[in-house]
């Protein structure tokens, strides 16, 4: 793995492989944002640009409830972490040390970026549906970073299951290259390929969105059929995930994503039952007859 792609000469900055992926991540994002925007928006010549308006506000969002979800985890666990926030809350704000929780970062980039929307006077649950399909093709090539970095590695792979070949399973490199985040114990052996199996679960997750959006009934339709997925595809990844820093619960039993996976989950399932007989009228209805 690559956790620092190159450093630069003389100036003794590295480039880091997870912020490189994440930025072309959101650069895709915001293109297929616009995309879809000029397809499906009220104002197929204005809206490209008023969205592209609302994706800074989407980045701001992301880091800071990524970060916050985080820091309010590792606090309530009483983790060493959560210690040195509350000796240092200065300490908070150092996002560059890593500590992202990516549950956070979605509910954050929902809740800037529908603020940011009503701002503009984009509907914003209109805009969420949009969003919501755009981001997770963004967040797919994110999650390469993860791999090259090593973050949210898998478990070790069972004997029987040893021969599943790459992307399902991986080997960790021996020695692990400089920064690696996959661990000195993890070095030479065979995990579960927890990182590419969660950009195809976000590529999936992003691929039932657009199709929902060419047959959805009402606004807000879309989003919770994503979030459904998501919650459903995050639980399972989750049981073949091998770092501990995420979080685990009652006894280490369930993890803090598989917690708000059941949330998140039931939420939306009970609305889409709700709202099961709604139609409301579409700005890409005209596209649909």
């Amino acid at each position: 793995m690559h956790p620092i792609l190159f450093e630069i000469p003389g100036l003794n900055f590295k480039v880091r492989a997870f912020g490189v992926m994440v930025a072309l991540g959101f650069l895709l994002g915001s293109w297929i944002l616009g995309r879809l925007a000029a397809r499906y928006g009220h104002d197929p010549k204005g809206d490209p640009q008023r969205y592209a308006s609302i994706t800074s506000w989407i980045v701001i969002g992301v880091i800071l409830g990524a970060r916050l979800m985080y820091v309010v985890v590792e606090t309530l666990q009483g983790s060493q972490v959560g210690q040195g926030f509350l000796e240092d809350p200065l300490s908070i704000f150092y996002v560059w040390q890593g500590g992202l929780v990516m549950y956070g970062g979605m509910l954050g980039a929902i809740g800037f970026g529908m603020f940011r929307a009503w701002q503009l006077g984009v509907a914003p649950v209109h805009a969420l549906d949009l969003g919501l399909v755009a981001g997770f093709v963004g967040q797919a090539i994110g999650r390469v970073g993860c791999l090259l970095v090593g973050d949210d590695h898998g478990k070790v792979v069972p004997e029987g299951w040893s021969w599943l070949p790459f992307p399902i399973t991986l080997r960790v490199p021996d020695p692990l290259p400089e920064e690696s985040l996959f661990g000195l114990q993890n070095a030479g052996l065979q995990l579960w390929a927890t990182q590419p199996l969660m950009s195809l679960k976000a590529l999936l997750v992003a691929f039932i969105g657009w199709q929902m959006l060419k047959h959805r009934k009402y606004a807000g339709q879309v989003s919770l059929v994503v979030l459904l997925s998501y919650s459903v595809l995050r639980f399972g990844v989750e049981m073949l995930r091998g770092d501990s820093v995420r979080g685990l619960w009652f006894g280490n039993s369930i993890s803090t994503s598989q917690l708000v996976s059941l949330v998140v989950g039931t939420f939306a399932l009970v609305m889409l039952w709700r709202c099961r007989d709604r139609r409301d009228p579409l700005p890409d209805a005209r596209l649909n007859t």
